[in-house]
């Protein structure tokens, strides 16, 4: 499985678990400069997930009118 098919198949619970241990190593004196930089990357890639996860759900999110019909979600 490659990076692009495992970023498809993550649910967004599974990479805000993944975002919750990677601000715990930031958070780690121990970990290294270089790390830092890598744990960052994934970090910004998983956030990118995340947005785009949420906002495909919020495109597909009905409304329901006072009359019991459905219109899609709008702003």
């Amino acid at each position: 499985m490659d990076k692009t098919e495992k970023k498809e198949s993550r649910t967004i619970e599974q990479a805000f678990a993944e975002l919750d241990i990677l601000v715990h190593k930031l958070e780690d004196r121990e970990t290294s400069l270089e790390e830092s930089f890598h744990c960052y990357k994934q970090g910004m890639e998983l956030l990118k997930h995340c947005s785009e996860t949420l906002d495909t759900v919020e495109k597909k999110m009905l409304q329901m009118n006072e009359d019991g019909s459905l219109d899609e979600f709008s702003r």
